[in-house]
């Protein structure tokens, strides 16, 4: 299998100076940052907010609150399917580096952190509602997440991956709306308090089918849960800084893309129900055009449905089946 799809990894720095590519989803919230007037200044704010809630939960041995530096580069994976020499923009993360300012040591960071796919695009932005279309009751189709999952699977196993990164991914999420979170007894010096929601949700099932488990914690001075998707054992394959840069980063963009959520002015109490319409909320000074990705998510769903799904639906299916190509 793996002599028909060869993955390609580029890498890009995320900083105020950073402008997007051609190929870069738009969707992304780091792209999204960065266009119009403010981008330069929403980079660079949003930068510094990383950075404070780095030294906020690494405060040991940091008495001013600056030891450290966080560095974000965004990684750009491509596929080539069968040897057809046309690269497909499959997935985009970002990864965290770590800065010890007072040792000068760079410390790995954590990749996973604002995970992106066009397959998923498709899958939720024009699959999904063309299977539920004039229907009465919402259902999801056979093999919802087969392919996607198994793509990224394979991307994680392969020689490409373990070439450039060290560990498996962690992919931190935005709580569910629709769910209700009840507060466990279980609580980690970093992650926080542990959460346990109501019910199993469809992007659990989606990112199960990615091989990824799920585990919801609220981290000190935060003010509501997130979604921590991992491989193995989250708790222990991870240091504190590498777990803190995934808090950090995510919990930043969360407030600026939910701040109904995640500025909001009350915590969350031991029974939680996330609402987005919730008025009782703080703005960051970070513009944010929340109604065009949703937009964009459909426009980049359907590319992905023209320039990928349909070319190399034979080989995709056989791929998604578990047949042998």
């Amino acid at each position: 299998m793996s002599t028909d799809f060869t993955f390609t990894i580029k890498s890009t720095n995320l900083d105020e100076n950073y402008h997007p590519s051609t190929n870069t989803r738009i969707t992304t919230n780091f792209a999204n940052l960065a266009r119009g007037e403010s981008r330069q200044q929403n980079l660079r704010n949003t930068l510094k907010m990383i950075n404070n809630r780095f030294n906020a939960l690494a405060n040991w041995d940091n008495p001013q609150g600056d030891r450290y530096m966080v560095e974000l580069k965004i990684i750009s994976v491509d596929l080539d399917i069968a040897g057809s020499g046309e690269a497909f923009p499959s997935i985009e993360v970002l990864k965290t580096n770590i800065i010890d300012r007072q040792t000068d040591d760079q410390i790995e960071g954590m990749v996973g952190n604002n995970f992106s796919s066009y397959v998923r695009d498709y899958d939720f932005s024009v699959l999904l509602p063309e299977h539920n279309k004039s229907k009465p009751k919402f259902s999801i189709p056979d093999n919802f997440g087969d392919l996607h999952g198994k793509l990224f699977k394979h991307f994680v196993s392969s020689n490409t991956y373990k070439k450039h990164f060290k560990k498996p991914p962690v992919i931190c999420l935005s709580v569910s709306d629709n769910k209700t979170y009840q507060q466990s007894e279980n609580l980690h010096p970093i992650l926080g308090v542990e959460y346990q929601p109501n019910e199993s949700s469809l992007t659990e099932q989606y990112f199960k089918k990615m091989g990824l488990q799920v585990r919801y914690f609220m981290p000190p001075n935060s003010v509501a849960p997130l979604a921590f998707y991992f491989f193995g054992d989250l708790l222990n394959d991870y240091s504190n800084l590498e777990l803190i840069s995934t808090i950090s980063t995510m919990e930043t963009f969360q407030k600026i893309y939910r701040p109904e959520i995640y500025n909001a002015n009350a915590a969350a109490g031991s029974r939680y129900k996330p609402n987005l319409k919730n008025d009782d909320h703080s703005l960051t000074q970070i513009v944010y055009d929340r109604a065009e990705r949703g937009q964009l998510a459909v426009e980049q769903g359907k590319f992905t449905e023209q320039h990928f799904i349909k070319p190399y639906q034979s080989v995709l299916q056989q791929f998604s089946a578990g047949i042998a190509l």
